[in-house]
């Protein structure tokens, strides 16, 4: 089956995204982490260190295949994978950099060096206080010819990467399957009586450097995947992945720094019930990426979108199919739409204006209920943007 296309609004939208871990950007704490990350690792092993950028848009090979994902593997359905041709996907892992990093090294050989390969990656994925569609994420991995890295090297750099991210932290490895490594691990840490996943790490696999063109007899590596904007929220002590990008001064100037996070204020949430009729398939991952399209810049006021239940058409009473226009091959979905802008209050207007447009991106029945915009009349979600 042919994958489902990102029209090109969509695309250019994605790649209209700040990418704070980029100093070109503009400061942000997040490049401080990074920062601090590389240069422990530097100074424990002395070696070479190369900074890999690129663009967004790679290839399915280089993201999926000389990764080692298996053809029918899951993560490339459309549900979590943004494609923007057939052969190309608005990268879903910054792991993607690393194929062409090692075949650049095969072709130029230094004989210790220290992949360092940060950026925006892009998902599907549901909407909540922690999740965001485009994450910050960094893979880190050392390659080196002659004497072989052993879970030995993998641990002390677990060791060396943590302490460097939440130092003092307590963390645990646990046994963990990737599909591009050897002995792989899932590193916690302890937040105080609940552990918490930071990274996902192991061997570098023989077969993703030979295909690369660097032979398994005489290299190795240590290959480790982590996710900065949690880590970043961890260190400085934030419950809103949103505050990363706030623009209110209060907190933008926060996010300079890697000091602990003072409150700007707190306000009030705004939760709206909608009873949808949405495709039988559809899932979280799915509504949350139809609102973002659709709301744009006001995504920063919607901090929820949470199924509460399902029901199939052949269990809703036949008043409540027609108050929805539900038809065949649809179900009917609960959905708690709860908006909270992070540094000031929503009005009432705002606040039905955002249901009414959250409500027109989900909502794929024959009937309509929209919300008073405010000013007596019923109002769109096109209008008041």
């Amino acid at each position: 089956m042919s994958p489902t296309i990102l029209g090109a609004d969509d695309v250019r939208r994605m790649l209209a995204l700040r990418d704070l871990t980029d100093p070109s950007t503009g400061p942000h704490a997040l490049q401080l982490l990074l920062a601090e990350v590389r240069a422990a690792l530097v100074a424990a092993w002395g070696c070479d260190t190369e900074l890999v950028r690129a663009h967004p848009v790679v290839s399915v090979a280089d993201n999926y295949d000389r990764l080692r994902y298996p053809p029918d593997g899951a993560a490339r359905d459309a549900r979590y994978t943004r494609y923007v041709s057939a052969g190309e996907v608005l990268r879903t892992q910054t792991s993607a950099l690393v194929p062409p990093a090692l075949r650049r090294l095969a072709a130029a050989p230094r004989p210790d060096v220290l992949l360092v390969c940060p950026g925006l990656v892009y998902r599907r994925d549901s909407i909540d206080r922690l999740h965001v569609g485009e994450p910050h994420q960094l893979d880190l991995w050392r390659i080196r010819r002659g004497a072989r890295l052993e879970v030995a090297d993998l641990r002390d750099m677990i060791g060396r990467v943590v302490e460097a991210l939440l130092p003092g932290a307590t963390w645990r490895a646990v046994a963990a399957v990737h599909p591009y490594t050897t002995d792989g691990l899932q590193v916690d840490v302890d937040t105080g009586g609940a552990w918490v996943e930071v990274l996902g790490c192991g061997l570098a696999h023989p077969q993703v450097l030979a295909d690369a063109g660097l032979s398994p007899s005489t290299w190795s590596g240590l290959a480790m995947g982590l996710g900065l904007d949690r880590k970043l929220m961890l260190r400085k002590g934030l419950d809103d992945i949103r505050l990363l990008r706030d623009d209110d001064p209060r907190v933008a100037a926060q996010m300079l720094d890697l000091t602990p996070y003072r409150p700007v204020s707190r306000h009030p949430p705004v939760r709206r019930d909608l009873s949808i009729a949405t495709a039988a398939t559809d899932g979280a991952e799915e509504l949350g990426d139809r609102v973002r399209a659709a709301i744009g810049d006001d995504a920063s006021c919607v901090e929820a979108v949470e199924v509460l239940s399902e029901t199939s058409l052949e269990q809703l009473p036949h008043a409540a199919r027609a108050r929805i226009g539900i038809g065949p091959g649809q179900k009917n979905v609960l959905v708690q739409l709860t908006l909270r802008h992070p540094s000031r209050t929503l009005t009432d207007a705002e606040a039905n204006r955002l249901r009414n447009a959250v409500y027109g991106a989900l909502h794929q029945g024959g009937a309509h209920q929209w919300a008073s915009s405010g000013d007596g009349a019923a109002q769109p979600p096109w209008r008041g943007r």
